[in-house]
């Protein structure tokens, strides 16, 4: 692999990035970030305006709050007792007197579930630490929220609101989930998939998933506000969840920033877990997670489809990803459709992939107009993935590839991806593709690279009109795997590998017009269709 330092030098120098035996540099426009330069550690007061999205998003700025501020150390919280009850009735007098902020002071506190009223904002002093409780009943009674794409009524996040206007948590204090035994954990998280264990014909008020009498019980989110508009969050630490992160749900114009996540040791740990929302703005955060990091949901399947909310308008900046399984993650949930997402400057070290698709046959909906650009990847197992068939264990026979299914309502498509400008600095793979045959995704390009890869691409599968343009790729093995593809192009990409040729095997009677040109290849222009392997020279 590369040496970091000269990795550095390059990213620093901006303009090109050049390979040391390449005459042909692969254009950069601007600089990429460094790790350093991005998350929680470096964000600034000033909230900058959204520049370079491919799309219409409007102006996001900070809220503003009456005069008026109530610290609970004046209202006698003890550290011995819920803080809850205590907490949530000051809210309401605040937010009915016009507004204003609850301070939360430094120490120890515990609490059951607190609710987030209008125009409050819920300020966590330094070290201020706000431990929740790990006893299922204390996020009851049962209120309106989503569990994995499908609405419910259930146990409500440590700090929910429904329905509520110019709303905010900030600080630099800390949120932690009950301890790792604690009792909420050892309740089976559902029976299996959601979409299985919740009738879609049954009525969202008797859909009661609270754990008494027999019944499931889903764990509480950490923070999760559902039907709310200008939502600010900023500052604070979360630690220890109990399952997703920060989760706003039905929500529209939203700022999530500063925010610093440790997750590691959680299963389904997200981050921060963006749900049929609009005008979202992410920056400076920093996530250590036990599943994936930044994560764009829409719903899961008929009732996804029922509610018909997208994900739309959002922009992720000058944020770090370290430990998860997806730095960004499209899904799985995607039935009312994931579009414009713009992320850029952004860092993922350490992360399973880098950016991740993830649908399901049964999930509707799909991704369009997703954009990324100047992003680095350090040490990530894939650099880009696309998982849209899952596993046997969770999808039954639809995780079969073949044979190819009738295109339903809940067939997913996924389409019009542009990712450029990226340094890859260390990677086991380039890329795996796992698409769904009857609509293969679609329309991808991914330019301007620099890529250390152990291994180029084993699992190219069911894609169609895709091209990969103005790249340098160093690699350690020489394959490229791909099962009915169709259109798909390498233009101007240079391989930089051990042996003097790329060995393409292609299967699959849709495999065609498969291309290489310009590059380092012997030939200016070569085409393949059909199956058996292809010998491809390099000069």
């Amino acid at each position: 692999m590369m040496n970091k330092r000269l990795m550095n030098f390059f990213s620093l120098a901006l303009l090109t990035l050049c390979s040391a035996t390449l005459t042909q540099c692969t254009k950069i426009e601007r600089p990429i970030p460094l790790a350093d330069q991005v998350g929680a550690d470096v964000m600034p007061h000033h909230i900058a305006p959204i520049e370079g999205a491919p799309f219409d998003m409007p102006r996001l700025t900070r809220p503003v709050f009456p005069d008026r501020t109530v610290n609970m150390a004046d209202r006698g919280i003890v550290a011995d007792a819920s803080i809850a009850e205590l907490v949530n009735s000051v809210i309401e007098e605040v937010s009915h007197a016009g507004g204003g902020t609850v301070v939360i002071p430094a120490g120890e506190w515990f609490s059951k579930r607190i609710v987030l009223k209008s125009n409050v904002n819920l300020h966590l002093a330094e070290g201020a630490e706000i431990v929740f409780s790990g006893i299922a009943e204390d996020y009851l009674p049962a209120v309106f929220t989503r569990h994995e794409g499908i609405d419910i009524m259930g146990p409500a996040a440590f700090i929910y609101a429904n329905g509520e206007d110019n709303i905010a948590i900030t600080g630099k204090g800390t949120i932690w989930g009950p301890p790792m035994d604690a009792e909420i954990r050892q309740r089976p998280n559902g029976a299996s998939v959601v979409e299985n264990d919740i009738p879609v014909d049954l009525p969202i008020e008797q859909r009661i998933y609270d754990g008494i009498d027999g019944r499931t019980f889903y764990r509480p989110k950490s923070i999760s506000p559902i039907n709310c508009t200008n939502v600010f969050i900023e500052g604070i630490t979360l630690k220890r969840s109990a399952q997703w992160n920060v989760t706003p749900v039905y929500c529209e114009n939203v700022i999530i920033r500063g925010v610093t996540v440790h997750s590691e040791e959680v299963p389904s740990g997200d981050g921060i877990d963006i749900e049929s929302s609009r005008n979202v703005l992410i920056e400076y955060c920093t996530l250590n997670c036990g599943d994936d990091c930044f994560t764009l949901k829409a719903g899961r399947a008929d009732d996804g489809l029922r509610v018909g909310k997208p994900t739309e308008n959002v922009v992720i900046r000058y944020s770090l990803a370290l430990k998860g399984h997806g730095g960004i993650t499209m899904g799985s949930e995607t039935a009312g459709v994931i579009r414009n997402v713009y992320a850029h400057d952004c860092v993922f070290d350490g992360t399973r992939s880098g950016i991740r698709y993830k649908t399901r046959r049964n999930r509707g909906g799909g991704s369009d107009g997703n954009y990324f650009e100047r992003i680095r990847m350090i040490n990530v197992g894939k650099a880009f993935t696309w998982d849209l068939l899952g596993h046997p264990m969770y999808m039954g026979e639809l995780a079969a590839r073949k044979p190819a299914r009738d295109v339903n309502h809940l067939t997913p498509d996924v389409k019009n991806i542009h990712i450029k400008d990226f340094i890859v600095e260390s990677a086991n793979e380039f890329f795996t593709a796992n698409g769904i045959p009857e609509i293969p995704f679609n329309n991808v390009i991914i330019e301007n690279g620099l890529v250390y890869c152990k291994k180029l691409i084993t699992a190219f599968n069911d894609a169609n009109d895709f091209t990969l343009r103005n790249m340098v790729i160093h690699s350690e093995e020489n394959e490229i795997h791909i099962l009915d593809g169709q259109n798909i192009m390498f233009d101007d990409v240079r391989f930089q590998i051990p042996t003097e040729e790329i060995i393409l095997y292609t299967e699959g009677e849709d495999s065609k017009n498969i291309c290489f040109k310009d590059g380092n290849i012997k030939h200016h222009k070569v085409c393949f269709d059909g199956k058996s392997p292809l010998k491809i020279e390099l000069k």
